[in-house]
């Protein structure tokens, strides 16, 4: 009969792989969940202009002498 050996290398290497796994799914379901949101009009889409509600005036303008 043969017995698997683990060192203590192979254990951390599963142990790294399945957080790994845990982290990729995860952030793949974020992604997932966030485009089916907006598909549906639940979450508005973070594509628009950041700087949208930023209000500049002339004086405030580099330009404007």
């Amino acid at each position: 009969m043969n017995f698997l050996y683990f060192d203590p290398g192979l254990g951390a290497m599963i142990i790294q792989t399945i957080i790994a796994a845990v982290a990729g799914v995860v952030l793949f379901s974020k992604n997932l969940m966030h485009k089916i949101k907006v598909f549906l009009g639940l979450t508005k889409n973070s594509d628009d202009d950041v700087f949208e509600d930023i209000d500049v005036k002339e004086k405030d303008s580099e330009n404007s002498k």
